[in-house]
This record gives structure tokens, C-alpha cells and sequence, in this order.
């Protein structure tokens, strides 16, 4: 009897973003490998002028494409007249943290599994002014190509940080200065903007479903919560990561204000 051996699937080495904000970014970034660029004739894309000056930087991997063709390629996505295809590292290495900025602002993420909610916080936390992003190699989504997709490019200006294990890295933080804050919904424990989150911080956050591991939450040195008016009592993850990064900066402003 004949044997029959099944195709083994090309694992795809190279990330894929589509829209203007996004693809702007990726282009820019100077660490980066640009593999390809299609580009709708006529688009949106090719009339951005920021955008289209780029592309004299890629020669021969710009592809115009006409319209009807663009839009069989990429039916059902939302891609403003430009995909782009790329390589490079997207992840940072984790080093000391020792003689940082004084006021480094950390973002400690833990049971996160949505990619759309990773990719909101990485937009946020990049227009918020944090410092950095930190996520465990397991219990958490890592940067995937939707991750990168819904933060809108912001995933290149914003270190992001892989650990092996979230508690021997939260007590390490401490031991370069950090002060190690969990935030929780609707838990017993100080209000959100009655913690002082002036120098170093790593914030902790978890899914709004499954919160943060006990095992890591028994870690931080504090715990804070921001309570719930509402009948259903569960704020979406990134929507926490806007109030207390935001609040952090106004604290952060104040403290300059009376210096």
C-alpha cells in the first residue's frame, strides 16, 4: 500500500499590517525589514503625501496595484488602500532597570487573552506616556498580528516586554526601586487616585474575566481597585489602563507644578 504523507504548512516569518496610521509607523521604523507594499491606485493611502514620500525608500517593493485587483486581494478588510509586510524583532529584551528614569511608569500585563484588548492597551499606554509593557510568555496573548493591527502602530514606539515568569519579575522590579501596584475591579482596597504613582511603578492588570492570578496579585506591594457604579460591574481592561495611566500623568504634572 502506497504511503501518503500530508503537506507540512508553511509557518509564515513575517508580520502583515494594513491601514494608514499603522503602516506609516512600520515604515518609519528604522529596525524593521519592509518585505513588500501594495498599494490601491488612486487610494487613500496613495494620496497621503507623508505616507507616499516613504515609498521612494522601497524601491521595487512597491506594488500599485488597480483597484479591482487591490480589492479581490483584500476582500473583507478594512485597509484604507495600503497592506505592508514585514520582518524584525517586535519584542524587547528585558535588562536592569536599576539606574532608570526615576519616574519609569510600567505596564505589568497577566491573563490577558483578548489580542484586540492587548493591542487597545498598547495604543493607550503609548498616547499615556508609559515606559514600557511587560507580558508572560504563557497566560497571556502575545503580540499577535491583530495585537499589532488594533494598536495602530503604536506597538513600534513602546517597549514590550516578554517574561518567563511574572512573579520572579515583579521581585526583581522591586529590587531596581519599583513600587508594585495590582489594580482590580471592584475589590476591597484603595481607590485607583489615592495611590501615589510618582516615581518608579509597574502597574498590574488582568482580563476582566479572569483578573489577576492570585499568585501574582499576593506579589504586589499594593492593591487598588476603581469602583463600580453600574449594574454589571466589569469595566473593559483597557478602559482601566486609560484611568490610571492618565491619572498617573496628572500626578506626574502636578509634581512639576509645584517644583
Amino acid at each position: 500500500m502506497k504511503k501518503t504523507y500530508k503537506k507540512k504548512s508553511k509557518i509564515q516569518d513575517y508580520h502583515v499590517i494594513y491601514g494608514i496610521n499603522g503602516c506609516e509607523q512600520v515604515l518609519r521604523a528604522k529596525h524593521l525589514q519592509i518585505i513588500n507594499i501594495d498599494v490601491m491606485k488612486d487610494g487613500n493611502a496613495i494620496r497621503k503625501s507623508s505616507l507616499s514620500n516613504e515609498f521612494s525608500r522601497f524601491k521595487g517593493r512597491v506594488n500599485n496595484l488597480p483597484k479591482d485587483q487591490y480589492l479581490k486581494k483584500y476582500t473583507g478588510l478594512r485597509t484604507q488602500g495600503i497592506v505592508v509586510q514585514f520582518r524584525g524583532e517586535i519584542y524587547k529584551k528585558l535588562t536592569s532597570f536599576k539606574n532608570a528614569d526615576p519616574n519609569l511608569f510600567l505596564l505589568v500585563l497577566d491573563n490577558i487573552e483578548d489580542p484586540q484588548n492587548l493591542g487597545q492597551i498598547i495604543r493607550t499606554a503609548e498616547c499615556g506616556g508609559v515606559d514600557g509593557i511587560i507580558i508572560p510568555e504563557h497566560h497571556s496573548v502575545g503580540l499577535t498580528q491583530t495585537a499589532m493591527q488594533v494598536s495602530q502602530g503604536a506597538f513600534i514606539h513602546i517597549p514590550i516586554y516578554k517574561c518567563t515568569n511574572l512573579r520572579n519579575q515583579l521581585n526583581e522590579l522591586k529590587k531596581d526601586g519599583f513600587w508594585t501596584v495590582a489594580l482590580e475591579n471592584s475589590i476591597k482596597a484603595k481607590q485607583w487616585f489615592d495611590i501615589d504613582m510618582k516615581g518608579k511603578m509597574a502597574v498590574v492588570l488582568g482580563s476582566e474575566g479572569k483578573g489577576i492570578r492570585q499568585l501574582v496579585l499576593s506579589t504586589c506591594d499594593f492593591h487598588a481597585t476603581i469602583p463600580m457604579k453600574g449594574k454589571i460591574s466589569s469595566l473593559n481592561v483597557s478602559a482601566t489602563v486609560s484611568a490610571m495611566v492618565f491619572e498617573r500623568l496628572r500626578q506626574i504634572s502636578d509634581q512639576k507644578v509645584e517644583r
